[in-house]
């Protein structure tokens, strides 16, 4: 299958997703999944929004904005068109929805997963949604890790360093986040690791509830082709975005929350544990929880 015919059929069965109930899109995108008409033609009108406080923005990001929702809407309304040689429907190899852990893992290859990250990957590159982020980031940072991996990480958004590489945890707290893998006797490349933000916040500020929004649909799109059996939330920004809880981390540890197909743990973020040593022992004890679960004795 070649990469063009790989890519209409990922966009087809991510808008077999919104059809079947997907939800947590970002409102008011031009460019945005839900805005494919049923008959799988763009729907008319719109343009991507470009910011906050910023009353239309400049010309040029109206303008990158515009480019960007007319290549999304393009390639949406050509996916709707069939697909020589689909490899299965849509629904077999992303329904969500079940009781998390019950349902079986999709059995789309590896390569296949991987390919279909890389689609939307090159969509998040481009990514002009956020004018203050997209005027500040060195470059946008994806995800890294095993496209089908049975674990799943996740932060927040990336610092200094990471969008100094495009890798997710490569700084200090990425040093830790390596020592707890290992100290689960895994590596990094078996685990697949990505941030709520695709971009840097200036001054590793929190993410915005719009920027959140604005990333959503690419964490989910994420998380639907890796489809991990277990997703853990490191620190309570992802823990909320995620969960759409307000409850802070110490009353959500030891517990399982369903998202889809996946059971979904939460745990101190690295940066806490560099700020608070005393905590370690904390996380280690929410490691061997999660992996005791997983018929593992660490």
């Amino acid at each position: 299958m070649d990469l063009d015919t790989l890519r209409r059929s990922v966009l087809r069965r991510l808008e077999a997703d919104r059809r079947a109930g997907l939800t947590h899109f970002p409102k008011g995108e031009a460019f945005a999944l839900s805005a494919v008409a049923d008959e799988g033609t763009a729907s008319p009108g719109g343009a991507a929004p470009v910011g906050d406080g910023e009353a239309g923005g400049t010309n040029e990001r109206a303008a990158a904005a515009g480019q960007f929702a007319a290549g999304m809407t393009r390639d949406l309304a050509a996916a709707s068109a069939p697909a020589p040689s689909a490899p299965a429907p849509a629904a077999a190899l992303f329904a969500g929805g079940g009781s998390a852990g019950n349902a079986e893992r999709s059995a789309q290859p590896t390569e296949e997963r991987a390919a279909a990250l890389t689609v939307i990957e090159r969509t998040v590159s481009g990514c002009p949604r956020c004018p203050e982020l997209v005027a500040t980031r060195t470059q946008t940072v994806f995800g890294a890790g095993n496209p089908h991996a049975a674990i799943l990480f996740l932060g927040e958004a990336p610092g200094a360093d990471e969008d100094a590489t495009g890798e997710p945890f490569v700084g200090r707290a990425g040093k830790l986040l390596n020592d707890i893998i290992r100290a689960c006797r895994l590596e990094r490349d078996e685990i697949y690791i990505c941030n709520v933000l695709k971009c840097r916040p200036p001054g590793n500020r929190n993410p915005s509830p719009t920027e959140a929004a604005n990333c959503r649909e690419y964490l989910d799109a994420q998380i639907r082709i890796v489809d991990p059996d277990y997703i853990v939330c490191w620190g309570s920004v992802p823990a909320k975005e995620l969960l759409g809880t307000k409850l802070g981390i110490g009353k959500l540890r030891k517990q399982f929350f369903p998202f889809g197909r996946a059971k979904v743990a939460c745990t101190y973020h690295p940066s806490y544990l560099l700020r608070n040593p005393a905590a370690k022992k904390e996380v280690w004890a929410d490691m061997k929880w999660l992996f005791a679960d997983m018929g593992v004795t660490l």
